[in-house]
């Protein structure tokens, strides 16, 4: 066999054990040339030097290079590359300064690895350097590094300028150069110019075309995109992709769950990124029955153990409001990382279930991860929706040791936190620190006075945002009719109400309306609040109907809370308030028998009203009460505390309304059940147990009731205590026997 064949031989061996990474097969064959060959060609050496650099042993690979007899350019190239690959940039250089010519491809090598690292400026000085060295030099592999590079780092500039360069050596015709320039101009902003670039290429291929496609789904031209997409002669399954995740991208998700169901039945595989995409568009729009499905279609093509698909999967289960099956996900899946945390954790907050939200990422801290921003941010979330301050403060210092709070994700968390904790001048201090702020940063700020009722504030801080150019969303004018509500200020919540559609483009939604209601009802405009309703686009949910007849009750207006009554019984037969409100009515007016009916009724129907509890967290530890709880080990000492204070209180002025127990008992049977509501125990259990000089905060289910929030008061007066009672709606602060809510909730 001639000396030529037996280095085709070798090459050949070589070109396969170099595929299959296998290093020692590489150096057993390297034996064998080293006794059989005595004088090996420079082919086979430069392929020697080629497989040690694609199997990470650069020593081998130089010391081969090293004794090349007479190396040629594509000796050169071969070891600059492979120093290149390696990340080794101080040898690729000596390589590189060393080498008696350069082409087109060590030009490459050198800008590549700068380009890489998105190092722009270095790579920049390359560019002009091989100019300087021949035009020659430039290729379309060149040219595409430099645009792709000026696309992922944002570089227009450059990238425009690279596209001169493009016209003027005559590669306005390469779809190798076509793809990245068109990338690049989408990614800008300036679609007319992608579509120009596209256009002036004579032939395309699938790549060109699934590069436009994206770019026009980027820009919101979904039309275009389908027309295109369906003008292609050819179609992979990344067209597919990228058109299912336009669509999601563009809020079209149903439409993007008929186009995987077309893709699927087509024929096409689908990837990890496709069913990252369809995932998330069954989540968006709550198509429980089609994710199942993906699911299943997951499982069959073994993508179950795909991090990014478990994660989506994760994803889309929590926002389906089917937490068991996302912890079954969750749980079986082989490795989890941050991104599957968070789908976990944010899943929890967003079912109410923030406990487990908090405890999710205790463990993932234990198992190694760190969080991210998005992590951050919704523990804090979960935190706020807790109202647990201790936890919500720790992660605060977590953020600021992390870096993280100079993210916006973190830092409208942590006004949100403090707002719902009550400590809304951390809530303000901080949102004044703040270097960036968003529409979210400000309804935050809004929300949380509107919690407190200061409507002052609500309104000055709304007009502050119109003022910069904001645009608030639903959320902030919820916020600011609800402040108007709760101080009265029914002109200015009847002008806000009317500025959503006509200035700011948001349609009502319930919440708006219930808004609304609250606010003529509070106000005793009650048959304005019943034409209101009359004249709603749509009737009041449960909510808005319990608003108005709660309203009845306080007023005294049994003809209107007849109706409203009347009408949540027909909305929702099992809705306790209709009949628990009704009967407060009724037993104001001292219509016992109308409140037996109603009870009995009740009893009846098997409806029975929402028990009352209080909470407080005191030394990492949550204490709940109950109405006249006897579970507690300290009922003993609260009860004597609680006995102490009425007399006191009573001194003060404090008079128990006993009309709004809803029993025909004695009077002093009554007095004592109201003594015993769930508020007045946690509360006597923070004056026993938080040290004087720190607030007390209690947490409730349901709103406080008119005689708790009077006897608080005098409470707070007496022991000179600032008591923050946090109910179902809104903040009481209590101090020196008054509340923040200006006896108006």
């Amino acid at each position: 066999m001639s000396s030529s064949a037996i280095s085709n031989r070798y090459c050949f061996l070589l070109k396969g054990f170099c595929e299959a990474l296998d290093l020692g097969k590489v150096k057993r064959l390297h034996c064998r040339i080293v006794k059989t060959v005595v004088f090996p060609e420079t082919i086979l050496l430069n392929n020697l030097v080629h497989s040690y650099g694609r199997t990470d042993n650069l020593v081998y690979a130089r010391r081969v290079f090293d004794h090349l007899p007479r190396p040629n350019m594509f000796s050169w190239n071969t070891i600059l590359s492979a120093y290149s690959k390696s990340g080794d940039v101080a040898s690729m250089w000596d390589v590189f300064e060393s080498m008696p010519t350069r082409d087109g491809v060590s030009w490459n090598c050198v800008i590549s690895w700068y380009a890489g690292r998105g190092m722009v400026f270095e790579s920049v000085n390359m560019y002009n350097e091989m100019l300087r060295d021949g035009v020659e030099n430039l290729n379309r592999i060149t040219l595409s590094t430099m645009l792709l590079l000026a696309s992922s780092r944002s570089c227009i500039d450059l990238g425009m300028q690279v596209h001169g360069h493009v016209v003027k050596f005559g590669f306005s015709g390469y779809m190798f150069v076509g793809s990245p320039l068109v990338d690049m101009y989408s990614k800008g902003g300036f679609i007319d110019a992608a579509r120009w670039v596209f256009d002036e290429i004579p032939e395309r291929n699938v790549v060109l075309e699934n590069t436009m496609i994206t770019g026009l789904l980027r820009s919101g031209f979904v039309r275009d995109s389908v027309m295109l997409f369906r003008e292609m002669k050819e179609r992979d399954s990344i067209s597919w992709t990228a058109m299912i995740t336009g669509y999601v991208q563009n809020g079209l998700e149903i439409e993007a769950i008929d186009f995987f169901r077309e893709m699927i039945s087509g024929g096409f595989a689908a990837d990890n990124f496709t069913f990252g995409s369809i995932l998330t568009a069954c989540g968006a729009v709550i198509a429980l029955n089609e994710g199942r499905q993906v699911h299943s279609f997951v499982i069959k093509t073994d993508h179950a153990n795909n991090i990014f698909v478990g994660s989506a999967l994760v994803d889309m289960y929590c926002k389906c409001n089917r937490i068991p099956y996302a912890e079954r996900v969750f749980d079986r899946m082989p490795s989890k990382n941050v991104i599957s945390w968070t789908a976990m954790i944010v899943g929890y907050g967003q079912n109410g279930r923030s406990e487990d939200a908090v405890e999710a990422f205790s463990d993932m801290l234990r198992y190694g991860t760190d969080p991210d921003e998005f992590t951050l941010g919704s523990v804090i979330s979960s935190c706020a929706n807790l109202a647990s301050l201790e936890e919500g403060t720790q992660f605060h210092c977590r953020a600021i040791i992390s870096g993280f709070i100079a993210y916006l994700t973190v830092s409208n968390a942590l006004v949100t936190l403090y707002g719902k904790c009550g400590c809304l001048d951390d809530s303000h201090r901080f949102f004044c620190e703040m270097s960036i702020k968003d529409e979210v940063s400000w309804t935050a700020m809004v929300s949380g006075y509107a919690q407190f009722g200061r409507a002052t504030d609500t309104i000055d801080t709304f007009e502050d945002m119109i003022a910069l150019g904001l645009k608030p969303d639903a959320v902030t004018l919820i916020g600011v009719l609800s402040a108007c509500s709760r101080a009265g200020l029914v002109e200015r919540g009847r002008k806000y109400f009317k500025s959503m559609v006509s200035e700011h483009g948001i349609t009502p939604i319930a919440d708006h309306y219930t808004c609304m209601i609250d606010l003529f009802s509070r106000s005793g405009k009650l048959h304005e609040a019943k034409a209101f309703i009359e004249n709603m686009p749509f009737s009041p949910d449960a909510f808005g109907w319990a608003t108005l007849l709660s309203s009845c009750r306080l007023h005294g207006n049994t003809e209107i809370g007849k109706w409203a009554a009347d009408s949540l019984m027909e909305l929702d037969p099992h809705n306790p308030a209709s009949y628990v409100l009704l009967a407060n009515i009724f037993a104001a007016e001292g219509k016992w028998d109308n409140v037996a009916h109603l009870r009995k009724g009740m009893r009846d129907k098997a409806i029975r009203k929402e028990p009352g509890f209080s909470w407080i967290k005191h030394q990492n530890k949550l204490h709940i009460f109950s109405a006249d709880d006897q579970l507690s080990p300290f009922l003993d000492k609260i009860f004597a505390e609680l006995d102490r204070l009425y007399p006191l209180i009573v001194q003060e002025g404090y008079v128990p309304d006993i009309g709004s127990v809803l029993h025909d008992v004695e009077e002093s049977e009554k007095m004592k059940m109201l003594s015993r509501h769930s508020e007045r125990l946690a509360i006597a259990f923070g004056l026993l147990s938080v040290p004087c000089g720190l607030p007390i905060r209690v947490f409730k289910n349901l709103r406080v009731c008119g005689d708790c929030h009077n006897a608080t008061k005098y409470i707070s007066k007496v022991t000179q205590r600032d008591i923050l009672v946090r109910d179902a709606v809104r903040f009481h602060l209590f101090r020196d026997g008054a509340c923040s809510c200006g006896d108006f909730w």
